[in-house]
C-alpha cells in the first residue's frame, strides 16, 4: 500500500520507527514535513499531508505527534479527509471499516513502538464494508458538504426529522 508519513517535532521518534516498519512491510512510504523544529506548527504540517492524500499521492495517512489530538482535528477540516487518533488495533480496523477512516493519528508520548506499529498494521489491512455504514458514510459527507443528512430508505429507519426529534426532547 502507498503510506503517506508526517510528524511534527513530537512525532519524530515514533515516525522514523514506523517508517522502518512499513518499508520492512513492503509498503511505499513517502514522508512530508519540513525538518524537526519546536516552532513547527502541526495544523500546516497535517495540511500538506491531508491534500497530498486527497491528490491521490498515497492511499492512507499517518500523522505522529505528541498525542494525536491536533492533527486529528486540524485534518478533518479539510473536506474529504477522515482523520481519528487510535491507540489500539480494534478502533483502528473499525475505523477504516466502519468510517473509511484516511488519516490515523497516532501520539508519541501515549502509545509505545511496539504497539504503534500493531495499530498501524491494523489500520492498513482493513477494507471499508458497505451497509449501514455505507449509509452512514453518506450522511457523514453530507454534513461535510453543509447538507442535512438524510436517513435513506431502509427498512425500519427512522427518519432524520424522527430522529432529531427525539434527540431533542431526549427521546430514544
Amino acid at each position: 500500500m502507498r503510506v503517506g508519513l508526517a510528524a511534527d517535532h513530537a512525532g519524530q521518534n515514533l515516525k522514523a520507527s514506523l517508517e522502518k516498519h512499513l518499508r520492512a512491510k513492503g509498503h511505499e512510504v513517502r514522508v512530508y514535513g519540513p525538518a524537526p523544529d519546536p516552532e513547527d506548527d502541526y495544523p500546516l504540517i497535517a495540511r500538506v499531508l491531508a491534500e497530498a492524500l486527497l491528490a491521490g499521492e498515497f492511499d492512507r495517512a499517518i500523522f505522529c505527534c505528541g498525542s494525536g489530538i491536533g492533527p486529528a482535528v486540524a485534518a478533518n477540516k479539510i473536506p474529504g479527509v477522515r482523520a481519528t487518533v487510535v491507540d489500539n488495533e480494534w478502533s483502528a480496523r473499525d475505523g477504516v471499516s466502519h468510517v473509511d477512516v484516511n488519516f490515523l493519528t497516532l501520539g508519541e508520548r501515549v502509545i509505545g513502538d511496539e504497539l504503534a506499529k500493531s495499530v498501524v498494521d491494523a489500520y492498513l489491512q482493513a477494507v471499508v464494508l458497505g451497509g449501514r455504514h455505507e449509509r452512514r458514510r453518506k450522511q457523514i459527507e453530507a454534513m461535510e458538504q453543509g447538507q442535512r443528512p438524510s436517513s435513506g430508505e431502509t427498512p425500519g429507519s427512522r427518519t432524520t426529522a424522527d430522529a432529531t426529534q427525539g434527540m431533542r426532547r431526549g427521546v430514544k
